[in-house]
């Protein structure tokens, strides 16, 4: 089977797809995304054993890291990777040829990947905590860089209407090696960090695999020129973008409210964690996040295509009507105790969350173009890593009267997302 004939299997192109490519770029659309969703599907393997919502807080309590230190995962690993984009934004315009910005960003998060794996080997409680937590803050950073790499390539090398499907395939490999892990390390139990330390390892060389693949990419250069930074500063004209672009502004306080779907979750965790332990437990969760990527990595991914609006409408809808119905079943006497629950609310949530990711990544890139591109994902990622650390401040702050108020103000955070979702304009490929 040649590369296009592959391609064309996978992916849906929609008829007048290519226009407006030179033939050079065309004839590179079905290798180039071929390499991405290898690349990004490595990647999200990696994401799936760096995950601060799951196996990073599993490891803390196997090397008895103090519980301060856990609530720490969360903000350092999802801010860290978005409020430096704003500022990278100059830099990464001076470059004409993108790809090997994230080829440099995936090299650094392997090496700090590897350090993660060497202190969990090597050391244990508060030193092993706050060392794990100085690489994750490393890991973030570069995956800053990856993060507005990635969409630029992408929008410079796979034309709209198939978008969304490179991120979704991409998503559905991963959900397949999730599972494999997840029954790996049920299998293996136990409580010591062992089989996890192994895990890291095996991530640092899943993205050392990533950015092998990635710089195989053929990506045109007659829409990249380099670009001096002789504007304003990156903080001034951020606000600038924010002021000037009214729908813009809206899908940055959209994605905000979208947060119902990636906060949720580790509180159904702590839940679920008061009656089971273990890395047995862990292992369930890892698998029903894998089957999450499996479903909806595909599905989610030509729906984004044809509305990614939609997709994020719907998501946000979906989350708060989990949550509400996970806080009324646990009224019911003994439904604390039912793991089965726990996890049942913790997979649509995780298949919610998919949704909104794909769709929101599909949205900032077909929304823009050119270098302009560029700056929308970076300002709305910083705006968001801001954004972020406020809304996780309040839920945490609120999860000290227990998980469920935290659960409650998420749910309010989603329904309010669902009505200024449907503000947006439209602009996938129907």
């Amino acid at each position: 089977m040649t590369t296009a004939s592959l391609y064309e299997r996978l992916v849906r192109a929609p008829d007048g797809a290519r226009a407006g490519m030179t033939d050079d770029t065309a004839r590179d659309v079905a290798a180039n995304g071929l390499r991405q969703i290898a690349a990004h599907a490595l990647q999200s393997t990696g994401d799936q054993v760096v995950n601060a919502k799951t196996v990073l807080p599993w490891l803390f309590s196997a090397l008895g890291v103090p519980a301060a230190l856990v609530g720490l995962l969360v903000p350092i690993r999802e801010s860290g990777s978005m409020l430096p984009q704003a500022l990278m934004v100059p830099w990464v315009r001076r470059r004409r040829v993108r790809k090997w910005l994230w080829v440099a960003g995936s090299a650094g998060q392997a090496a700090a990947i590897a350090v993660m794996a060497v202190t969990a080997a090597t050391a244990t409680g508060a030193a092993a905590g706050v060392a794990i937590l100085g690489a994750l803050a490393v890991f973030s950073l570069f995956r800053a860089l990856t993060s507005l790499a990635s969409k630029d390539v992408l929008g410079r090398t796979i034309p709209k209407g198939q978008r969304g499907q490179i991120t979704g395939l991409a998503t559905v490999v991963s959900g397949f090696v999730a599972i494999t892990v997840g029954i790996g390390i049920r299998l293996l139990g136990g409580d010591d960090a062992g089989p996890l330390v192994a895990l890291l390892a095996a991530a640092a060389l899943a993205w050392t695999a990533a950015l092998a693949v990635y710089a195989g990419i053929r990506e045109p250069t007659e829409d990249a020129r380099p670009t001096a930074d002789d504007g304003p500063g990156w903080a001034r004209r951020s606000l600038e973008v924010l002021r000037a672009d009214a729908a813009f502004r809206r899908f940055v306080l959209v994605r905000t409210l979208l947060l119902v779907s990636a906060l949720s979750p580790p509180f159904v965790v702590a839940l679920a964690a008061e009656h089971g332990g273990g890395l047995g437990g862990l292992g369930s969760f890892v698998i029903a996040s894998g089957v999450a990527s499996l479903v909806g990595g595909r599905l989610f991914g030509r729906w984004a295509d044809r509305s990614s609006r939609q997709v994020m409408i719907s998501g946000a809808a979906a989350s708060s009507t989990v949550i509400l119905a996970f806080l009324a079943l646990l009224a019911v006497p003994g439904a604390r105790g039912w793991m089965l629950l726990h996890l049942s609310v913790y997979l649509l949530l995780a298949l919610t969350h998919t949704g909104v990711r794909v769709a929101r990544k599909t949205y900032v890139v077909d929304m823009a173009g050119g270098d302009r591109r560029t700056e929308y994902v970076a300002v709305a990622n910083t705006a968001m890593g801001v954004l972020l650390l406020g809304a996780g401040a309040v839920s945490s702050v609120l999860a000290s009267f227990g998980p469920e108020v935290a659960l409650v103000f998420l749910a309010l955070l989603g329904a309010v997302g669902v009505v200024t979702a449907r503000m947006l304009p439209e602009v996938s490929a129907r």
